[in-house]
This record gives structure tokens, sequence and C-alpha cells, in this order.
């Protein structure tokens, strides 16, 4: 193995980046489960797992022996073969989704860009000239032009028009909103929701998870697809493998990322029932979608979350980690809300400035959304122990700021 050694990036020092990032002041050079290392060996609580990426924790020694063994045997071929690994990922995916077909991407952008190429086909064959998709207000679902158009957030939005004009939007969880568009918009295919709004602030519908059975009553009344985007909410980061399985229902579309590759990217658009078969040879693809080495870290990822019960784990620990929030927080007009290892604490002022003062102070890793709702995506296989370790930081942290 070449060692390579980094020199120190100094202050003064230009970079060659494209400052699309407001980067913090740190970095970290090893991980080890819940735990990110700096250069000086400074241990640090990562309560945010590279934005509920690392869903199995950093560095775990299966999927990364997985990786070296795979990267020394065969990384790509092209899909114009036969990939035993991306038919073995697929399976496995079905498996755990219940789904019937599988379009393997490298990004959750990507996987949400598939399903709007679906709707956009499926209200084709419908004789639909301009095919409209539900959005939610709040919601968040890529950067790409036809994501970010879906996306309701006008802030990154700015400056990237002209949007497409194919999303009609509403707010989220407002069953009868979306009864008024059909009325208004014959042209509508499809709706695009996120079960729990991630971006937007850990956001449930007022309803609870029987919005998305509202919500699949109404495309069955109108034929229109229901897709799921579980870029964030997938992978027993809720508590259940997708979101939408603690209710009775199946989307026709479902979308996939992060945890998926547990920091290896790829993504992943998931068809069943009347979506299926909507897209075919020639009319999406990818060069390094679902490659040996993606499809292997997929196959692997899932199997080890199944062997090691991760997703009932990420239903008790997270419960767990509510339930002291609740109630060592019960003095601070604060709301804790979530399933799982997906939670969401709305402070009653703006806190961005609480993700320095956790790092600093209490070498804690937290993120801020949506201006005041300090949001954790911890490890679905954190242990109890270290969740009270987190406990322990984040309520200093919190009573100190409130």
């Amino acid at each position: 193995m070449t060692d390579i050694t980094l020199a120190p990036i100094q202050p003064d020092q230009p970079s060659h980046l494209m400052a699309t990032y407001g980067r913090q002041a740190i970095s970290f050079v090893r991980g080890r489960g819940a735990y990110l290392y700096t250069e000086d060996g400074t241990e640090y609580l990562d309560a945010l797992t590279g934005i509920a990426v690392c869903g199995l924790g950093h560095a775990h020694p299966v999927i990364a022996e997985a990786i070296a063994e795979q990267a020394a045997t065969l990384v790509h071929t092209s899909n114009l073969f036969e990939i035993p690994w991306q038919t073995a990922a697929a399976q496995k995916l079905a498996e755990v989704s219940g789904m019937e077909e599988i379009f393997f991407s490298n990004s959750g952008a990507e996987s949400n860009e598939g399903a709007i190429k679906i709707a956009r086909k499926f209200g084709t064959q419908q004789g639909v000239r301009l095919p409209k998709i539900i959005v939610a207000e709040q919601s968040f679902h890529g950067r790409t032009l036809a994501t970010l158009s879906a996306t309701g957030n006008k802030k990154v939005q700015d400056g990237f028009a002209p949007l497409t004009n194919d999303f009609i939007r509403v707010p989220f969880g407002d069953v009868e909103a979306i009864q008024e568009a059909a009325l208004q918009h014959p042209d509508i295919v499809a709706i695009l929701i996120e079960p729990i709004q991630g971006e937007g602030g850990i956001n449930t519908a007022p309803q609870g998870f029987s919005y998305l059975e509202e919500v699949r009553n109404i495309c069955n009344q109108h034929n229109w697809l229901m897709m799921l985007d579980e870029i964030q909410t997938g992978n027993g980061r809720t508590g259940k493998y997708f979101a939408y399985q603690h209710t009775n229902i199946v989307p026709d579309v479902l979308t996939t990322a992060k945890g998926l590759g547990n920091g290896f990217p790829v993504g992943a658009v998931m068809t069943q029932g009347k979506a299926v078969g909507l897209l075919g040879p020639g009319s999406h693809g990818s060069t390094y979608g679902g490659t040996v080495l993606g499809s292997r870290v997929v196959y692997t990822v899932i199997d080890t979350i199944q062997k090691e019960n991760a997703v009932e784990n990420a239903a008790v620990v997270g419960r767990y980690i509510v339930d002291q929030l609740r109630t060592q927080l019960a003095d601070k007009n604060v709301q804790v809300r979530g399933f799982g290892m997906m939670i969401g604490i709305q402070l009653p002022k703006d806190c961005a400035e609480l993700v320095a003062i956790a790092r600093d102070q209490h070498q804690l890793i937290i993120n801020v959304t949506a201006g005041s709702v300090v949001r954790l995506l911890p490890p679905i296989n954190m242990t109890q122990a270290q969740a009270d370790d987190l406990l322990e930081r984040l309520v200093a942290l919190i009573n100190n700021y409130l």
C-alpha cells in the first residue's frame, strides 16, 4: 500500500475548490462507529453521520472488507453486461422495500430525477400532453434543475431561473389542498412527497403517517402515481426499513440513497404495480449506476443491517433518546419530534450558532435546519451507552443556550 501523507492546509493557501459549501474549520482523518477523530486524536461524537448517510457508523468492518475485496477484484464493467452483484443487490432491496423493479443511480437527486421521468412517461401514456406532479411546501428533493424545481425552498432555488413549471405545490399534510389541486389541474399524474421532511425541519404531517394512507387513496381515486422520496427516511432510519412501512400502503415509486451505501455514493429508484415497465431500453441509464463495486456495497449494507437487527435497534434506542430529551428538557419550551434515529428538537429561537458551540465545547457533531431545529441523525446501530453519551452532551448544550 502506498504511504501518502497530506501536508496540513495553511490558512493563506489558495483552494481550487468551488466555494459551494460554508465549510467548518475542522477536518477528520478517522472514524469508528459513532465517533470521528481529528489528526491530533480528539474524539467527536457524530450525531449527524454524514447527514443520514453512515447508518451503520464509520468504518464498519464488514462494509470496509467488502469494499477492499471487491476493489481488488473488479470495480466496473458497465451495464452492457450482466452484473451478478447488481442482480443480487436488487433482490435484497426488493425484499426489504416491497418493490418490484429497481434502477441503481449514484445519488438521491438522480433517483428523484428517475422518479420524475417515470411520472412523465406514465402521464404521456395516459394521453396527458404536459404532465404535472404535486409536491409539498418545505420539501427537499435535490439540486439538479428538475429536483430543484420540485423542492419547496426558495433560498436554494434563488438564481437558477427559469425552473421547470411541472410542479404544483401544496402545504405538507394538507389533504384538502391536494383534492383542490385535482379539481383545478386535470393534467396531474403523480404526487412526490417525503414521509418526513428532513431538510424542512424533521416535519411530520399533523395526522402522522396516516397522511400517507390518505394520499394513497387520492392517488387511487385519480389514477396518479404515488411517489415517495425516502432518500433520508429509508434504510432503517425511522425504525422501519422504509418509513412508509409504518402504514399498510405501498407507493408506486420509491426513491432512496444516503444510508443505502453507508457512505459509498449510490441511490435507487424503485417501482411496483402500475409503475412497472414504464422505463425500458434507451429510456434511462447511468454510466456508474449499479457498478460491480457499488452493487456489492448495497448488498453488504442491507445484509449487515438485517444481521445486526439495526432497524429494530433504531426504533428502540431512537424512542429512548426522544423520551429522555422530552423529560430532561421539559422546562425549556422545546418540541422534540421524529421517529427512530431521525430526531428534531425545535427551539424557541434561531440557533444556527449551536453547530459550532456543540463542536467546539462538547465535541458533538449536530446540524441545525430550518433555522431553529437541531437535527439528529445518529447511526441506526447506536448503542444505549452511546445514546447516553449523546444525551449528556446535547442536554448540557441546550441547557446552557436557553
